[in-house]
């Protein structure tokens, strides 16, 4: 996923509305994070995009890399020993002091 970097300067602009209720909440927020409203608000966007897409990428296998894919999903699942153990393991809202 693109990023905005040195080489890539901020040379777009988004026009928001708020209630003053939720630039409040947003500006506390950002102070809380130690970030200016700007940043705060791109990062939450972006995460948001990137959740919003991530269900919705697809990707393009020629006829031996599918090949290979579908080997690799054929294959018997191997035995984790330290899943296994995690499983069995008591949740730790569970567990007591």
């Amino acid at each position: 996923m693109a990023f905005s970097t040195p080489e890539q300067p901020k040379d777009r602009r988004f026009q928001l509305r708020a209630t003053a209720r939720e630039e409040r909440l947003i500006k506390v927020a950002a102070e809380r994070r130690g970030v200016n409203v700007t940043d705060f608000i791109l990062s939450a966007a972006r995460e948001k995009a990137a959740e919003t897409l991530a269900d919705q990428t697809r990707f393009a296998l020629n006829e031996q890399q599918w090949k290979l894919f579908m080997r690799a999903l054929d294959r018997p699942a191997r035995e984790r020993p330290r899943l296994r153990k995690l499983f069995a393991e008591s949740h730790v809202a569970e567990r007591r002091s």
